[in-house]
C-alpha cells in the first residue's frame, strides 16, 4: 500500500508541476503580446515625438 501512495503523490506532484509550467508559458505569452503592442499604442508627446507607454 505505502508504494502505491507514493507512485500517486509523485504522479500528482508531476501533473500538478506540468499544469504549472504549461500556465507559466501562457502567462509569458501575453506578457510579450502586451508589451509588444505598447510599441504601437504610444503616444505622442508635446514635441511630436514618441513618448515612452510606460512610466519608470
Amino acid at each position: 500500500m505505502g508504494p502505491l501512495l507514493l507512485v500517486l503523490l509523485l504522479a500528482l506532484l508531476l501533473f500538478g508541476a506540468g499544469f504549472a509550467v504549461k500556465l507559466l508559458w501562457w502567462v509569458a505569452v501575453a506578457v510579450l503580446v502586451i508589451w509588444l503592442l505598447g510599441f504601437l499604442v504610444r503616444m505622442t508627446g508635446a514635441d511630436g515625438g514618441r513618448g515612452r507607454w510606460y512610466r519608470w
